[in-house]
C-alpha cells in the first residue's frame, strides 16, 4: 500500500510540474484558456447587444484582404447602403490580449454604429502565439491599402478612415497611426505605410494597452501579463525586450498623430494607460478628447465598459463618441 501510495503521489507531482512547466515555457496553455474566457465574455456581450441592433444594416463579410485565412474582414453599411458624404469609416481592430478575440466580437456595436449614419470595418487579424508582434500591426495595415483600393467598391470612402480598437486592438490601432504619421516609428517597425497620412482623419481607443513596460508584473493580473508577453513577444520580462520597449507607443507619437478619442472604465486595471496616452497626445498638441470616470462612479466600470449599452455610462461612450465622430466630417 505504501509503495502504491508513494507512486501515486509521484505521479501526481510528475504530472502537477509538466503542468507548471507547459505554462512557464509554452505560451499555448494561457493562451487557449483565455481565448475560451474571451469567447464566453464575447457570447454574453453580444446578447445583451443585440436588442440595440437597428434593422437594415447592410453586411458584407468575410471578405478577404490578404492571403492567410486570418486576414479578412467584414463591412457594415447604414440602411440602404449609402453613407453622407464627408463622413468617416470606422476601420475597428478587436481586443482579446493578442491572443484571444475575434472580429466578430465587436460586430453588433459596428453594426450599431453603422446604424447611426457610419460605413464601418472589422479586422481580422492572426493572434498569438501563432503569430508575434509586430504581424498584427502589419496586418492591420495591409488591410487599410485593401481597403483604399477597393474602398469605393465596397460602398465607403478610403480616404477618410478612423483607426478604432478595443483593448490590445486599441494598442495595434494606436501604434499603426503612429506609424502612419510618423516615418520614424515606420522605420523602427519594419513598416511601409500603405495609405498617405492624410487619410487617417481620427483615432478611437477603448480601454487600451499601450505599454507594454509598464504593465503591473505582481499582484492578481502579474501571471496573466506575463504569459500575454509571452505569447505576444516570445518573453514574459519587458526588460529582456526592445521590442517590448519599442511598442510602447506614448513614447513614439508625434504632433502628427490624429485627433482621439479616448475611454476607459474606472474599474479597469489598464486603466492608467488610457492617461497617459490621452496626456501624451496632448503634450504634443493633438487634439484628444476623453470620457474618463470619477473613482467613486459605482458599481465600478470594468474593462471594455463601453459594450454595455444597459448602463448610463455605456450610453454615455456611444454618445460622445457619435459627437467625436460628427466632429471629423469637415
Amino acid at each position: 500500500m505504501r509503495r502504491r501510495a508513494k507512486r501515486i503521489l509521484l505521479l501526481c507531482l510528475g504530472l502537477a510540474f509538466i503542468g507548471y512547466a507547459a505554462f512557464v515555457l509554452s505560451p499555448w496553455p494561457s493562451a487557449l484558456l483565455t481565448r475560451l474566457a474571451f469567447g464566453y465574455g464575447a457570447s454574453k456581450t453580444t446578447a445583451a447587444l443585440a436588442n440595440h441592433v437597428p434593422f437594415g444594416i447592410r453586411e458584407q463579410r468575410d471578405i478577404r484582404y490578404g492571403s492567410t485565412e486570418d486576414e479578412r474582414l467584414d463591412v457594415y453599411l447604414p440602411p440602404g447602403g449609402r453613407v453622407e458624404a464627408g463622413r468617416p469609416t470606422i476601420v475597428w481592430i478587436h481586443g482579446g490580449a493578442f491572443v484571444a478575440g475575434d472580429r466578430q466580437d465587436v460586430a453588433p456595436y459596428l453594426r450599431i454604429l453603422a446604424g447611426r449614419g457610419f460605413a464601418t470595418v472589422a479586422i481580422g487579424y492572426t493572434r498569438a502565439p501563432t503569430a508575434r508582434y509586430p504581424t498584427p500591426v502589419l496586418q492591420t495595415n495591409a488591410a487599410l491599402g485593401f481597403l483604399q483600393r477597393e474602398g469605393q467598391r465596397l460602398g465607403l470612402d478610403p480616404t477618410r478612415i478612423v483607426l478604432a480598437g478595443d483593448s490590445a486592438g486599441a494598442h495595434i490601432a494606436s501604434q499603426l497611426a503612429a506609424s502612419l504619421t510618423g516615418k520614424d516609428y515606420a522605420e523602427l517597425l519594419g513598416l511601409k505605410p500603405a495609405v498617405e497620412a492624410a487619410a487617417l482623419r481620427g483615432t478611437i481607443l477603448f480601454c487600451g494597452a499601450f505599454d507594454p513596460t509598464a504593465f503591473e508584473l505582481t499582484g492578481p493580473f502579474g501571471g496573466f501579463v506575463r504569459s500575454v508577453l509571452l505569447a505576444y513577444f516570445g518573453t514574459s520580462n519587458p526588460l529582456d525586450s526592445e521590442r517590448i520597449t519599442e511598442a510602447s507607443v506614448p513614447r513614439y507619437v508625434t504632433e502628427t498623430f490624429p485627433p482621439s478619442f479616448i475611454s476607459v472604465g474606472n474599474g479597469d486595471p489598464l486603466a492608467p494607460q488610457s492617461v497617459v496616452m490621452a496626456q501624451a497626445l496632448r503634450d504634443r498638441g493633438v487634439r484628444t478628447d476623453t470620457l474618463f470616470f470619477p473613482p467613486e462612479t459605482e458599481p465600478k466600470l470594468p474593462h471594455e465598459y463601453q459594450f454595455d449599452l444597459g448602463r448610463p455610462e455605456g450610453k454615455q461612450a456611444l454618445e460622445r463618441l457619435t459627437a467625436f465622430l460628427n466632429g471629423l466630417k469637415n
